[in-house]
C-alpha cells in the first residue's frame, strides 16, 4: 500500500521502521561500523558534503536524515526527478535564514537521485558548498564517476552502500513482526519474501504491508507460501519462475560458468533476468566467479567482470545487460583455477589457529634512529639491487615457520607460466643454500 493510498494519519511501514538513531540502522557495517569512515564522520561533530551511492532501498535517505539529526541541522530535501533550479534557490534562501537566525543553525541539503540533475543544475550547488552555506548530500543509484560533475564530485566524499544481506533483511522482517505490522508468516513464505526483496529493504517492507492488508481482509492468521504465491501472483512467479528457488538458479549459472559451458551459462543468466533478478546482483556474482573460479589462470576475467558492471551502471536496462552477457560467455570459456581461492582460505585457517608470530627483525620498518639502533631492518636485502631483481635465499616468513605452500598454481592458462616462475625461484633459493 503506497503512501498515496494510505488512510489519513496512517504512516507507511517503511516510515514507521525508519531508524531514529545510528545504532538502529541495519546493514552498511562496512561504512557505519566502529571505526569505519561514515561512522567517524558522524562522531566528528563536523558534517561534510558527500554522495551516497547504492541500489534502491539500502538506507541512503535514512543516513542523510540521521546526519541532520546528529548535527542538529535543518534538513532540506530536493528530488532531482521533480525539482529544478527554483528548488535549489529556495534551499539557499532557507539556509541563509537558518544561518542568520538568533539560534544559528546548520543546513543539510539532500538531493535524491542527484544523477538526474543536468550539469547546470549540479553547478548551482558549487558556490554554496564552497562557502559552507550548507552541507550537500547527494543520493544516487548510478555510478557518480559518470553522472556527477567532477567539480561537485571533488568536493564530496563518496560512500558506497551495499544491498542488505539475507541476515539484515531477516532482522528487518523481525522488527516488522515485533511492531505487530504483519501476521505470522510461514518459514517457506518468509524465505521467499527475503529472496524476492533481493537486498532492498523498501521492497521488503512495501510487500509486507501489501500482504498485511490482504491478510487482514481475509482474516488470515498465518501467511503460507501457497497463499503468498496466489496473492502476489505474477510478481512472485516471475522471480521464481516455474517454482525453482532463486538461489538454485544462481547456483546453476555459477556451476555452468565453472563447467565452461557458455550456452548453459547464458541460458541461466537470461532465466534470471526474465525472472526479475536485479542485474546489479548478477554483476556482483560474476565478479565473485571471476575471482573464485578463474583467478590467475586469466586475470583479465576479473577486469572483464568489473568493466561489465561499470557498463551496466552507465547504460542500465536493457542496453547494459549485453555487457553482462558478454562477461558470462567470457568467464565460461576462460581457463579455470581456484588456486588463489583455496590459498586464501588455507591462509585464513592457518592464521586463525596459529599463534601471533613476531615479524623478523630484518623485515621491520625503521623510521627512527632508536629503531635502527635496535636493529630494526638490519640485514634486509633490497630485491631490486639483486641479480634478476630477486634476493635468492632471503626469508620473508616468521622465524621458525615452515613454508606453508598455500598457493599451488594449476596447469591451466597463465598459471602454467606462474608455476614455472615459482619453480625457478625455488631452485634459486635452494642453490643459494
Amino acid at each position: 500500500m503506497s503512501a498515496a493510498s494510505s488512510p489519513p494519519g496512517h504512516q507507511p511501514l517503511a516510515e514507521r521502521l525508519r531508524p531514529r538513531e545510528l545504532s538502529e540502522v541495519i546493514g552498511q557495517r562496512h561504512v557505519l561500523g566502529e571505526g569505519m569512515a561514515l561512522r567517524l564522520a558522524f562522531e566528528s561533530g563536523q558534517p561534510h558534503s558527500c554522495i551516497l551511492w547504492g541500489p534502491p532501498g539500502v538506507g541512503k535517505t535514512t543516513i542523510a536524515r540521521l546526519m541532520a539529526t546528529a548535527f542538529d541541522a535543518q534538513f532540506i530535501t530536493i528530488s532531482a526527478v521533480l525539482g529544478g533550479v527554483k528548488d535549489i534557490r529556495e534551499a539557499v534562501d532557507k539556509a541563509e535564514l537558518a544561518r542568520a537566525g538568533l539560534m544559528a543553525q546548520r543546513t543539510i541539503v539532500f538531493v535524491d537521485e542527484v544523477h538526474r540533475f543536468n550539469k547546470n543544475q549540479q553547478d548551482a550547488f558549487l558556490p554554496h558548498v564552497e562557502s559552507g552555506l550548507f552541507t550537500f548530500i547527494g543520493a544516487t543509484t548510478e555510478n557518480p564517476s559518470f553522472e556527477v560533475n567532477s567539480a561537485l564530485l571533488s568536493r564530496a566524499a563518496v560512500y558506497v552502500l551495499q544491498p542488505l544481506g539475507e541476515e539484515d533483511l531477516r532482522q528487518l522482517f523481525a522488527r516488522a513482526q515485533a511492531l505487530g505490522a504483519i501476521p505470522a508468516v510461514q518459514t517457506a513464505a518468509a524465505d521467499r519474501l527475503i529472496a524476492y526483496a533481493d537486498g532492498d529493504a523498501r521492497r521488503l517492507l512495501n510487500t509486507l504491508e501489501t500482504l498485511a492488508v490482504a491478510a487482514t481482509r481475509e482474516k488470515l492468521e498465518e501467511v503460507t507460501d501457497e497463499w503468498l504465491m496466489r496473492v502476489l501472483g505474477e510478481r512472485m512467479r516471475r522471480y521464481d519462475k516455474g517454482g525453482e528457488q532463486f538461489y538454485d538458479t544462481i547456483s546453476a549459472l555459477h556451476k555452468s560458468i565453472r563447467g565452461s559451458d557458455p550456452d548453459a551459462a547464458l541460458y541461466w543468466f537470461v532465466r534470471m533476468l526474465d525472472g526479475g533478478a536485479e542485474p546489479r546482483y548478477l554483476s556482483r556474482r560474476l565478479i565473485r566467479m571471476a575471482s573464485e573460479d578463474i583467478g590467475l589462470a586469466d586475470p583479465r576475467a576479473l577486469r572483464m567482470a568489473l568493466d561489465a558492471a561499470d557498463v551496466y551502471e552507465r547504460l542500465g536496462t536493457p542496453e547494459g545487460e549485453l555487457a553482462l552477457a558478454e562477461c558470462v560467455v567470457y568467464l565460461a570459456v576462460a581457463p579455470k583455477s581456484n588456486a588463489v581461492y583455496k590459498a586464501f582460505n588455507e591462509a585464513k585457517a592457518f592464521v586463525k589457529k596459529d599463534g601471533t608470530r613476531p615479524v623478523p627483525m630484518h623485515l621491520r620498518n625503521a623510521p627512527t634512529k632508536l629503531m635502527k639502533d635496535l636493529d630494526y631492518g638490519k640485514g634486509y636485502r633490497y630485491a631490486h639491487d639483486e641479480s634478476g631483481g630477486f634476493a635468492a635465499g632471503e626469508n620473508y616468513l616468521p622465524e621458525g615457520m615452515a613454508a606453508p605452500d598455500f598457493y599451488r598454481p594449476v596447469e591451466r592458462g597463465l598459471e602454467i607460466r606462474i608455476a614455472d616462475k615459482l619453480r625457478d625461484l625455488k631452485n634459486r633459493n635452494h642453490q643459494s643454500g
